[in-house]
């Protein structure tokens, strides 16, 4: 028997390095920046985090490396209410590192070692079948080898756990993949990887949505930054609205919605307020520095969404 709202979480842990600066250099520029910190990352880690501090029932399937940064964000993560009791330490391996420079309109760019993360392998995910399968839901990304999120997504697709894929970075997918995800949510350059359709308008995302749709996939969330997101289930669509927010750093928002929206659904939440409590969460992310440091915990969701009213 399955008890309520049970999600597992597989994914990546990194060490973000984190500078920020006017504006991006040029090849060979050198510019200095304003301000600099190392704080904890990696998509997975990252949804993980907003799951936990927004009220989830989690556990996490990652690695980390030997190193005292493993250590340390194992630590955080029980901070969090995570159960990292599936995180594995990987011998002679460092934790992976994220290099990460925002310019002055919170945007970033990023380069990533993947360090431990390489070693999550389809034989560490069998390892956590019994996990899976007990959960409810299964939240993935695609910083992890991509065919040890396709051993995940067949252990939960053949024991009724919800497959909840953001695919990203983006990336082609096969259609084996595909066919396992009920609910995938892509941003407008992901949706395009995988459909080939230029999504530059609410008409565009309705027909990538519908392209995932014939692959098999039941809810299709296209985000698309500031204008919200396009929701569509088994082809019927709209957008709901994100909040108007001051952003100066935009790290971590996709990931904080997507911990928020799964833990969300998993109170049976409909649809439409499951992301409505997603973009809170992500709106009061972006008004922060960092990955985890910007992710709130719920009362701060709760208060923000009172002030709305």
């Amino acid at each position: 028997m399955k008890t309520a709202g049970k999600l597992v979480v597989l994914g990546s842990i990194n060490a973000d390095h984190i500078l920020n600066l006017d504006a991006f250099p040029m090849p060979g520029e050198t510019v200095t920046g304003t301000h600099y910190q190392v704080a904890f990352g990696g998509k997975g880690a990252n949804q993980a985090v907003a799951a936990g501090r927004s009220g989830a029932h989690i556990a996490f399937i990652a690695c980390t490396g030997s190193d005292d940064t493993g250590e340390r964000i194992r630590a955080q993560l029980v901070n969090d209410n995570i159960n990292v009791a599936p995180v594995s330490v990987v011998d002679e391996e460092s934790t992976g590192v994220a290099l990460i420079f925002v310019n002055g309109e919170g945007e970033n760019v990023i380069g990533i070692h993947a360090g431990a993360n390489a070693a999550l392998s389809p034989e560490r995910v069998a390892a956590q079948q019994a996990l899976i399968t007990d959960a409810d839901a299964l939240l993935m990304q695609l910083e992890t080898p991509v065919e040890s999120v396709l051993a995940a997504a067949k252990i939960a697709h053949e024991n009724h756990t919800t497959v909840v894929l953001n695919p990203a970075p983006a990336r082609v997918l096969s259609d084996e993949l595909l066919a396992l995800v009920d609910i995938i949510t892509p941003n407008e350059t992901e949706a395009e990887k995988l459909t080939g359709i230029r999504v530059e308008s609410d008409s565009d995302a309705e027909r990538a949505a519908l392209a995932l749709h014939d692959k098999g996939i039941g809810t299709v969330i296209v985000t698309l930054g500031s204008r919200g997101v396009w929701a569509s289930v088994n082809g019927e669509g709209r957008r709901v609205p994100g909040f108007k927010v001051n952003a100066i750093d935009t790290i971590a928002a996709g990931d904080t919605f997507n911990g928020a929206l799964v833990t969300a659904l998993l109170e049976d939440k409909p649809l439409d307020e499951a992301i409505v409590f997603a973009h809170a969460a992500a709106a009061i992310a972006v008004t922060r520095k960092g990955a985890q440091p910007s992710v709130p915990w719920r009362n701060e969701i709760n208060d923000f969404l009172s002030q709305q009213g």
